[in-house]
């Protein structure tokens, strides 16, 4: 990977970078005494003030994290070993993708048994032992919750199915077909597109009844209107929990309820990737019941301690109806995930200036929760670079990005490897995608597998990740120079910026705790300021989206500073090193500055 110089903070030193470097050569290894990890989120975790709102959570996705037995597929174990270096980067809480049993049609996401432990990913005694070395390191784990629908091979799809008479027929939707073509093909009882192409519904010749699925076929969606599904989906959270779980990322949430009356959702021009019609999801998305089944949820992990949290997947259309998620009275979910923040997938300073209002100045005046990465996005490396070939530029871009993530006043969330820089490994031939979404859409939509290759973790074989011959995703071809090893003792590595990005969040009281301003000194800059507690100092932070130079001229007093920049605590700039910070800044293309400001 290119490196561009940029301002020490002096919180490397050679010591740390050199037992890191070795310890990244393999699992567990990193030495607990090199270093003095950074402060814990939840010092004073309580009620009024909990962890998650400090804290930063790593998302795993646990087929491509760390492969201990050889397989070609990350496994528990692997994580297990892993989290030394979690800890060292300053997680406070990591989300591990689904890793209950499944016949990985959607890589875990379509389940059959929601209170086990998949044995490709190890056993329930490997859990365990995962949560108490974690909870040994004060790490979190957050469970991935899937709710809206299982597998078709779990025992309670396979008992719907089996008759009409069934006593689970119910727990699953099942409709009589529309009526018949002519040639006596029954037709679907609607215009519903599953989202992942083609009808949502999917006939049982068996008992002549047709069953909804949002996504897959495989994923035969729950009756959310039957309460011994809500009571047996709620006892699923009450087994995690027990098993000393802090919490869960609920998956497409928004999709728990369909219109009992079956309307046809509207028809809009054209088509998408799989050639079918466009439609608005008008009658299967987003429904007021959903509401409901979120205070039901919050209010069984809220009878655990420790202020656990809930995690909301949930796209939803804009910032209001997004504040609809943490409840009338924040008692639904804590923290929203915000794709309209997270699915502006270019550089524009005024989009992200905008939404960053809309944001703070939420309708709930709820905690936001930012990410700019996961298992289903491209990489923050090609996301936000694109035309941009020059790679120092590209790494100027990420680095940006991550500053944009850890400074800015919300919960953020980052994915495996895009601390180190990881890209985007798209399969070239549909022969080698593994994802079914990409093989129903080739070539419009070649998948997700590009975001989802083994992470690299050194410059040996399969780097790092395993020692099979053939792992279940290649591992990108740039390994040998972007992986943990090479990037630890290089203070000028992503690596190493992401880790002072969090300590520098962690023990500045601003970045901490401090409330946020946007800032528009420059229409290309997005900035922001963090207002410190009285008596200390607040922390300016400005990232230049363009490619080209921009002054930055802020009127200090009008902000209610006296003294204006006192110091840099952050850049990759090394102009704003040598600058006198009395008189207008000029940022460089692509450029971060961290700012004190009194």
């Amino acid at each position: 990977m290119n490196k561009t110089p940029l301002r020490t903070s002096g919180i490397a030193n050679s010591l740390l970078c050199a037992a890191l470097a070795l310890g990244s050569l393999l699992p567990g290894a990193f030495a607990q005494t090199a270093t003095q990890a950074p402060p814990a989120a939840d010092q004073k975790n309580t009620t009024a003030d909990p962890w998650w709102k400090h804290g930063v959570i790593y998302e795993i996705y646990p087929r491509s994290f760390q492969d201990t037995d050889g397989d070609g597929i990350g496994d528990i174990k692997g994580i297990t070993s892993r989290l030394d270096y979690i800890k060292q980067l300053g997680i406070d809480a990591i989300w591990i993708s689904p890793m209950y049993p499944s016949p990985q049609i959607d890589f875990g996401y379509d389940i059959a048994d929601y209170t086990a432990i998949d044995p490709q990913y190890g056993t329930m005694a490997d859990f365990e032992h995962m949560t108490a070395e974690a909870k040994r390191r004060n790490i979190r784990v957050i469970m991935d919750y899937v709710p809206n629908h299982t597998s078709d091979q779990s025992a309670w799809f396979k008992e719907s199915r089996s008759s009409r008479t069934n006593p689970k027929r119910d727990w699953y939707i099942w409709r009589d077909p529309k009526g018949f073509t002519a040639d006596g093909k029954p037709t679907p009882p609607n215009n519903w597109q599953s989202w992942f192409g083609h009808s949502a519904w999917e006939y049982d010749a068996t008992t002549k009844q047709f069953y909804y699925h949002h996504f897959y076929v495989q994923q035969p969606d729950l009756n959310w209107r039957n309460p011994e599904v809500i009571k047996a989906m709620m006892d699923v959270l009450r087994f995690w929990m027990d098993k000393g779980v802090n919490g869960f990322r609920i998956d497409a949430v928004s999709r728990l309820f369909e219109d009992p009356n079956l309307h046809d959702d509207p028809i809009l021009p054209g088509t998408n990737a799989f050639g079918d019609p466009n439609i608005v999801h008008k009658y299967t998305d987003n429904l007021p019941e959903v509401h409901d089944m979120l205070r039901e949820m919050r209010k069984v992990v809220d009878q655990y301690p420790g202020n656990p949290v809930l995690i909301s997947e949930a796209d939803e259309p804009n910032i209001f109806e997004l504040s609809k998620m943490y409840g009338a009275n924040n008692d639904e979910v804590q923290l929203p995930m915000d794709f309209q923040v997270a699915d502006v997938n270019e550089l524009s300073a005024p989009k992200f200036r905008e939404l960053l209002k809309e944001v703070e100045n939420n309708p709930a005046h709820g905690q936001p929760y930012f990410f700019f990465g996961n298992h289903d996005q491209d990489r923050i490396w090609d996301r936000y670079s694109i035309g941009v070939t020059d790679p120092a530029m590209k790494a100027r871009i990420a680095r940006m990005m991550a500053t944009l993530l850890l400074t800015s006043r919300g919960t953020p969330q980052m994915y495996y490897g895009d601390e180190i820089g990881m890209v985007t490994t798209t399969p070239t031939r549909v022969e080698d995608v593994r994802d079914p979404e990409g093989i129903t859409g080739w070539p419009k939509q070649k998948g997700r597998d590009g975001e989802r290759t083994p992470m690299q973790w050194n410059d040996s074989k399969n780097a790092g990740f395993s020692t099979a011959n053939t792992t279940w995703l290649p591992v990108a071809p740039d390994y040998k120079t972007v992986n943990v090893a090479v990037e630890s003792p290089d203070h000028e590595s992503m690596l190493n910026w992401y880790k002072r990005l969090i300590e520098l969040r962690r023990t500045n009281p601003a970045l901490y705790a401090g409330s946020m301003t946007v800032l528009n000194p420059n229409e290309e800059v997005l900035s922001y300021l963090r207002q410190g507690p009285p008596g200390k100092p607040s922390v300016l932070v400005a990232l230049n989206f363009s490619g080209k130079p921009q002054t930055l001229k802020y009127d200090y007093a009008a902000l209610g500073l006296t003294k204006g920049a006192t110091a840099t605590l952050e850049t990759n700039d090394p102009v704003i090193n040598h600058a006198p910070l009395t008189k207008p800044v000029t940022l460089a293309p692509y450029a971060t500055w961290i700012a004190e400001v009194q």
